[in-house]
């Protein structure tokens, strides 16, 4: 992540980035952190926060009790943090990939093929 964004996210992500370059390198930790481990980290990670949604119905998760929710926000914000290290090692910036992707999505599910469906691009 360059960290050049500009506006609010730019400099939250920025902050962000330092806080946990800081917080791995005062524990000996970037060793660890090689691209590929961050992956399968996040990919963990990932998979803790859906073991949250296993066995509910579409309604239940927006009456979760206070401790599940918490629980639940814990898990996205351990995804959260490991996909800006991964952006970080592999030197990606997010706000301008997740820009670009929000742009080829646009074209690939225009509106008045997307509205209303779960179709896949390809299937439009």
């Amino acid at each position: 992540m360059s960290g050049e964004n500009a506006g609010a996210e730019g400099i939250a992500l920025t902050r962000l980035r330092d806080c946990l370059r800081d917080f791995a390198a005062a524990r000996n930790w970037n060793q660890f952190h090689s691209p590929k481990n961050l992956a399968i980290a996040l990919s963990v990670e990932a998979a803790e926060l859906l073991e949250h949604f296993q066995w509910m119905s579409d309604k239940d998760p927006l009456t979760m009790s206070p401790e599940k929710r918490a629980r639940v926000d814990e898990e996205i914000a351990d995804v959260f943090l490991y996909l800006i290290r991964l952006a970080d090692m592999l030197n990606v910036d997010l706000i301008q990939a997740a820009d670009r992707k929000i742009a080829t999505n646009a074209r690939k599910y225009p509106v008045e093929k997307a509205r209303g469906t779960a179709k896949k691009y390809t299937e439009l």
